[in-house]
């Protein structure tokens, strides 16, 4: 493995593990601005203490989770001097951008506000501090969409033009109004309401089925309000995911054709629903398919033509010239997109499962105890989901690091030895895994030792 393979294996390894705590922090904020709106609104004294709780338990637990975001994801802006720098030479005008613009509105606000949240609850009024973690919800999100509108350049460049061996921004309304963005801000934003929302299902449901009566009566509202906040993530997730892919037909067809194992060009294009792919041999050797449901996810039609990858292989080879323009891991891809789909399809039947049960059974819930204990066993649902969905994203514009303009193969830093790679590889790995388990250990005990009770703290 040499340094270019490496590097990409370094950046992804910490991509994912930042990625594991940035869509919790996306939808947990929002989440626990509700609940404190919900708080502050309430009438009851006995409720406002109980209601008070629950805020700061979900928000200790969103603390956590916004502590390792931060720390994971500052190594990665390292990367781009370390192990990219030639990327960063001929990228920096435009990717520093965004990444300086998130640091100085989106970061700071959330810096400053969640201070404010943390330490002003006896020193703040009750609206002023509610405003607070509105205020962190809203500068996560922000943070989220600057690194998105970086991301997406790299996906579909605009408002560019290279001068001296260097891309330099010449439209920065085009860098922001990208049509790209919208697609993957949005996608982004349901799949952190979605995993937020799928957390708190599973913790209250694990603390109704183990904790006292008046703990288990708030859990059991929560997890109700959870239910009705994850279901719009979902359907958000996939009504942005659908519109993206259709958008991917013009923006990206490779991508798309790429992540459906589609080879050759149809009309109409089936949907294949598993495929045992050659990607050497440019063919599946064995599939089953879906007639015409290809065309009709990218089209809402049964007629029209989808573009396919030998195609699109020949047509880039004649606009770039000779070279491999198709992803190298066709088949991870394509598994990974099946991954994704079915793990938003199984936390769509677990929602309303626990929906029908809270809503219409909350008599009986005390009968299937046992099976909201086992809740926590398939918390890590969405976060594979995440975590093949961000796969599909990146592993989908290869061999490019940005599309049309220079490719991976020679954006990595020139004289970079593999054995320095793998230094600071396995430095990182072991250290993120450390504070990984710290994070996750630190959660559970907060979570089982924290109860709902009626008196005051």
């Amino acid at each position: 493995m040499d340094a270019l393979i490496l590097s990409r294996l370094q950046f992804a390894i910490t991509t994912v593990y930042h990625f594991l705590f940035v869509p919790v922090t996306l939808g947990l904020s929002i989440f626990v601005a509700l609940l404190e709106t919900w708080y502050v609104n309430s009438g009851s004294y006995e409720e406002r203490i109980k209601l008070k709780k629950l805020v700061k338990f979900f928000g200790t637990i969103f603390l956590i989770n916004f502590a390792m975001g931060v720390v994971t994801g500052i190594v990665q802006e390292f990367h781009f001097g370390m192990n990219w720098s030639e990327y960063a030479r001929f990228m920096g005008d435009i990717f520093g951008a965004p990444l300086a613009l998130e640091a100085l509105t989106a970061f700071f606000i959330e810096s400053t506000f969640i201070g404010l949240w943390i330490f002003g609850w006896d020193k703040l009024s009750e609206k002023l501090h509610c405003l607070c973690i509105w205020i962190v919800a809203f500068g996560s999100n922000l943070s989220a969409f600057w690194i998105l509108v970086a991301n997406s350049f790299m996906q579909h460049p605009v408002g560019y033009a290279i001068e001296d061996g260097r891309a330099v921004m010449t439209d920065f309304v085009a860098l922001v109004t990208n049509p790209y963005v919208f697609g993957e801000y949005s996608h982004a934003f349901f799949a952190g309401i979605t995993t937020g929302g799928f957390l708190v299902i599973v913790v209250s449901a694990w603390k109704i089925a183990t904790d006292d009566s008046v703990s288990r009566e708030m859990f059991v509202r929560t997890l109700r309000r959870a239910v009705l906040y994850t279901f719009v993530g979902l359907l958000g997730v996939m009504g942005s995911g659908h519109m993206h892919a259709q958008y991917l037909a013009e923006g990206n067809p490779m991508k798309l054709a790429s992540f459906e194992a589609l080879w050759e060009t149809e009309n109409p294009a089936p949907f294949a629903v598993v495929a045992d792919i050659n990607q050497e041999a440019g063919r599946n050797d064995f599939e089953i398919l879906i007639p015409k449901m290809f065309t009709f996810m990218v089209h809402n039609s049964f007629e029209g033509e989808v573009k396919g990858i030998n195609d699109l292989q020949r047509e880039a080879q004649e606009k770039y010239g000779s070279g491999y323009y198709i992803p190298n891991d066709v088949r991870g891809m394509f598994w990974s997109f099946r991954i994704m789909i079915g793990s938003g399809g199984l936390m769509l039947l677990i929602v309303f499962a626990t929906g029908f049960l809270v809503f219409f059974k909350r008599s009986q819930i005390r009968e299937h105890l046992c099976c909201l204990k086992l809740m926590p066993l398939l918390l890590p649902l969405p976060f594979i989901a995440n975590s093949v969905g961000w796969y599909i994203a990146e592993a989908g514009r290869q061999p490019w690091i940005v599309v049309g303009l220079q490719k991976t193969a020679v954006a990595v830093s020139p004289n970079l030895s593999a054995n320095e790679v793998w230094l600071t590889l396995i430095g990182f790995t072991a250290i993120y895994l450390f504070l990984a388990v710290l994070a996750v250990f630190a959660a559970v005990m907060f979570i089982r030792r924290t109860h709902i009770t009626e008196e005051e703290n």
